[in-house]
């Protein structure tokens, strides 16, 4: 079961990066794996939510519940498509003048066939989401808020 953890800090307020993340109906517009999005219902700080994905030649779309705890965190809960299970959560901390982004996912795609053709795909989308939605502050905020300082450093996971 692939999973990928990554610790990320940003030179946004927590509260801008979140945005982003909690800004599911925009992810067509910068996330290049993903082809569309319907948000299904919304009630409170909860959202219901399918994305299409595609690479290349091979489509598919899922659904999810996601809770958003405003400015802190949002879980992705999987609730259909073509994985056996989905979790995913992000978190967002004031560092440094700054944001220190966690991101989590674990997957399993159902059939052994969408394991061996996404799989690999799928991956690389997970290890590259995190910048995406950096890169995505910088394009809509400009390059980091923090007088001069980078719009991103890595931070390695260990110093959790």
């Amino acid at each position: 079961m692939p999973s990928h953890a990554e610790r990320r800090y940003a030179a946004y307020a927590p509260a801008q990066i979140y945005e982003l993340v909690a800004d599911v109906e925009s992810y067509p517009a910068f996330l290049p794996w993903c082809t569309d999005c319907r948000i299904y219902s919304r009630a409170d700080n909860v959202l219901h939510a399918r994305l299409g994905v595609g690479f290349k030649v091979i489509r598919e779309s899922f659904r999810s519940r996601v809770t958003l705890d405003p400015i802190e965190r949002i879980d992705i809960a999987y609730l259909d498509g073509p994985f056996r299970h989905l979790d995913s959560r992000w978190k967002f901390s004031p560092k440094d003048d700054g944001c220190l982004i966690d991101f989590f996912i674990d997957f399993e795609f159902r059939s052994l066939l969408l394991r061996k053709i996404m799989g690999p795909l799928f991956n690389e989308v997970v290890r590259r989401s995190v910048g995406a939605f950096v890169a995505r502050a910088d394009a809509l905020y400009g390059p980091g808020r923090a007088g001069g300082a980078p719009a991103r450093r890595a931070v390695p996971a260990a110093q959790k």
